[in-house]
């Protein structure tokens, strides 16, 4: 387990699967906004589910996000895309509804730069997010992230088209916390 002050990303337990899918994918708008992908119903336990882990997969890294504190199921974290030759990735995350505004996001963002910098030994990292997703902004730019640009009405979302902030982070500007 990757361990950071109050959470800790480690591999997707079968058991998990059920609690994301019910608290993250059966929510129509923040699947939407989440995922870029129009949202569909998932038959519970089927092959098709987004939490699924495929170990073999060499471009992702997926983890389940549990509290220190107690081992509690949080969320879930990503490292995707990941291009080992440019050396670079893109960072995702998603809380479930009862564990958002605790400080949760900072902390994973801060583990998913541990894990890609150090473990992994890339060079960039990068976080895409809608513009109105503070709480997303919030914990990239506390982790140091950049603000590099916007790709103006870039994601189609419940109707409408929603712009995008594109957020970067080099291994040379990243300052680790103190835990790692």
């Amino acid at each position: 387990m990757l361990r950071g002050t109050k959470v800790g990303l480690r591999a997707r337990h079968e058991d998990d699967i059920p609690i994301l899918e019910a608290e993250l994918a059966t929510d129509v708008v923040t699947a939407s906004r989440a995922t870029g992908d129009p949202w569909r119903p998932i038959t519970p336990g089927s092959k098709g589910s987004q939490f699924a882990v495929d170990d073999t997969a060499q471009g992702l890294a997926q983890f389940s996000v549990v509290e220190l504190a107690g081992g509690t199921l949080v969320g879930t974290a990503t490292l995707w895309g990941i291009d080992t030759h440019n050396r670079c990735a893109h960072i995702g995350l998603g809380l479930l509804p009862a564990s958002r505004g605790n400080g949760y996001g900072t902390d994973v963002v801060a583990v998913l730069c541990h894990y890609g910098f150090v473990v992994r030994g890339l060079h960039r990292l990068q976080i895409e997010t809608l513009a109105d997703n503070h709480a997303m902004l919030r914990s990239a730019e506390r982790n140091g992230f950049v603000r590099e640009g916007v790709l103006r009405s870039s994601s189609w979302v419940m109707g409408e088209f929603l712009d995008e902030v594109l957020l970067g982070l080099l291994a040379q500007d990243w300052k680790p916390a103190p835990n790692h």
